[in-house]
């Protein structure tokens, strides 16, 4: 069963959220403080999102993302996984973390089922690392990146945003991964989810990064996996892993986009920077499979054409990453 849009796009991948709360500060992601703690009921509980999952697949979802927040800091996900990794249709689940939980946790997820993990991970100076996480422990990280491997895990794809001036030095370093580690590492461009004065000097785009990448590597283009996300992808010869380039910003990418994605209050969204939004609870609480597949595939049909954010501005409405699973 192939699942898709108004304008063809084939949609074939859920981003599901498990949590909004992390054990980091990335400034560009939630405030230094952290966000206001929601009420128990105000949460998806794993039945609920089992349900979400199963009736997505149903419906044409092949893979499925578990975000957060930070997804491995709620109780119980482990268990929550393993249904998951059970669900008869699903041909890839993965997880997106920042890696502080993973010497402790890596194995478990493995077992548990998921193929792959992806690693926020901005900069491999410790002291800038501890800048833009507003105190994390890199050297945690980079454990956890260790730890994956030996668990029985591909290398972790890393998930790098680049801004000017703060960690815009370390592009060749992190080129360097694919070659010395392996991992693939996507270059995402800064994108602006508060309204900040000025916030045009932390981009720089697409282009550029490749540029410079180019400047002291040679590169090939390489072909995307059928649940490949919005990068183009390159690899330095010789290199295991690769390298992507994601231009949220510069070179929308919207033709492409082949998701949805649910929060942990089970608000579903077909676009990162609409403002549209549906509530999930009414077919959630008490459970309707049924209507939860006809809401889930207004969504789909109403995926806007393009989200509305550029270099120039942008107009969706202020939130916080971590509010919307990235």
């Amino acid at each position: 069963m192939q699942l898709t849009d108004s304008l063809g796009r084939n949609i074939n991948y859920l981003r599901l959220s498990v949590t909004d709360r992390c054990n980091m500060r990335c400034f560009y992601c939630m405030p230094k403080e952290g966000i206001l703690n929601k009420g128990h009921d105000a949460v998806l509980s794993y039945e609920e999102l089992q349900l979400v999952a199963e009736t997505a697949v149903g419906m044409g979802i092949e893979k499925i993302r578990i975000t957060g927040g930070e997804p491995l800091v709620r109780v119980g996900l482990v268990g929550f996984l393993e249904k998951l990794s059970a669900i008869r249709g699903l041909k890839h689940l993965a997880l997106t973390t920042n890696g502080l939980l993973l010497p402790e946790m890596a194995a478990d997820l493995h077992r548990a089922g998921v193929q792959r993990l992806n690693v926020s991970l901005d900069s491999l100076n410790p002291a800038t690392f501890s800048e833009i996480t507003r105190g994390g422990d890199l050297k945690k990280v980079l454990t956890g990146l260790d730890a994956a491997e030996q668990a029985g895990f591909p290398p972790p794809k890393i998930n790098c945003v680049i801004m000017r001036g703060v960690n815009d030095a370390e592009i060749l370093a992190f080129a360097e991964m694919t070659r010395t580690r392996g991992n693939s590492v996507r270059f995402i461009e800064y994108m602006p989810v508060v309204r900040e004065e000025g916030w045009q000097r932390y981009c720089i785009s697409g282009e550029e990064i490749l540029q410079q990448i180019e400047a002291n590597y040679t590169l090939e283009q390489i072909d995307k996996g059928p649940y490949a996300g919005p990068s183009r992808d390159f690899r330095i010869p010789g290199a295991r892993g690769s390298i992507g380039i994601i231009t949220a910003v510069s070179g929308h990418f919207c033709s492409e986009c082949n998701r949805i994605r649910v929060t942990s209050t089970g608000q579903a969204k077909g676009c990162l920077f609409s403002d549209e939004k549906t509530d999930l609870l009414p077919c959630l609480r008490p459970p309707d499979r049924k209507r939860l597949a006809e809401v889930l595939r207004g969504i789909v049909s109403g995926k806007p054409e393009r989200h509305g954010i550029s270099q120039d501005g942008y107009v969706h409405k202020n939130f916080t990453m971590s509010q919307v699973g990235g």
